[in-house]
């Protein structure tokens, strides 16, 4: 009985056809009918029952069934085991977050983990919104993602930190006052702001701090982009909010911190139970969420 056998009589009974299951493992139909006839020899009788139209395992396929899934399974556990180990080292990993979140956070995280493992390379995955990432990380996109918290997601989902909005004007603007670093929204209010499209994760985070205030936003201009939208709010179009880490050096508009401070959560999230070495990338990834927010205290 070998660990290959156990694999071709788990895959027959799971697709329910020697036909398919010699597909989905790469071998011919005779080459899998002949190793699975083996293992009954090895075993003593039958152990799948060949139907005109179907096929179902036999009572005594049943009682060793489950046996022989737990044995694939463990080999399969073991390989991924075995390869987590030389991906720390070397490898690819897909990760996938929102356009903001790429300028940020994620920069960061990836040039640390690759002065530490320069043979891991990276595939970067942006997108406008979180239901759109989710919707991506579902279809098997990425093998880790980064952005606020998904809703009604049923995988591994890890806290990284929160981040922090902040006020974008421009810099001749009567609140930029010298030494001025906080100010309240509702000061705001009768003005036009720099707002973004419906699609954009920022635009709800935009509205529930302006509601929080106590008024309804109207909007000069619209953008699909958070670094356009520095850019026009820094051109005097009218306030934005934006995230911290999106803003270059030489920037030429001003910053000033909401009062009360305005963030979001960021979390980190997959289908399934992460591997090592998706695992060690989230680590950094929190070390550079935390420096982040303790640099902007």
């Amino acid at each position: 009985m070998t660990l290959r056998q156990l694999e071709y009589v788990v895959a027959v009974v799971e697709e329910g056809s020697f036909t398919r299951a010699a597909e989905r493992l790469h071998v011919s139909q005779p080459a899998l009918s002949h190793q699975v006839k083996t293992l009954e020899r090895s075993v003593g009788g039958e152990l799948i029952e060949r139907l005109p139209q179907a096929i179902r395992p036999t009572p005594m396929g049943r009682a060793f069934l489950p046996h022989a899934i737990a044995a694939v399974r463990a080999a399969e556990e073991a390989r991924r085991s075995a390869r987590s180990v030389a991906e720390l080292e070397a490898g690819e990993l897909r990760i996938a977050t929102l356009h903001s979140i790429a300028l940020g956070v994620v920069p960061a995280a990836i040039r640390a983990w690759r002065l530490a493992n320069p043979e891991v390379s990276f595939e970067l995955f942006e997108y406008v919104n979180i239901e759109r990432l989710a919707e991506q990380m579902r279809l098997g996109v990425a093998d880790l993602a980064v952005g606020p918290p998904p809703r009604g997601w049923d995988g591994p989902v890890r806290t990284l930190g929160f981040e922090d909005l902040m006020l974008v004007l421009a810099r001749d603007d009567p609140l930029v006052q010298g030494s001025r670093r906080k100010v309240t929204l509702d000061k705001l209010a009768d003005r036009p702001w720099v707002l973004y499209t419906s699609d954009n994760g920022l635009a709800p985070a935009v509205i529930e701090a302006c509601a929080a205030a106590g008024f309804t936003p109207r909007a000069a201009v619209h953008t699909h982009h958070t670094a356009t939208a520095a850019q026009l709010a820094a051109a005097g179009l009218g306030p934005a909010l934006v995230p911290q880490n999106i803003v270059e050096a030489g920037f030429t508009g001003a910053l000033l911190r909401p009062d009360p401070p305005v963030r979001r959560e960021l979390v980190a999230f997959s289908r399934a139970r992460p591997s090592r070495l998706v695992s060690a990338f989230t680590d950094v990834l929190a070390e550079h969420a935390a420096v982040d927010a303790e640099v902007r205290r």
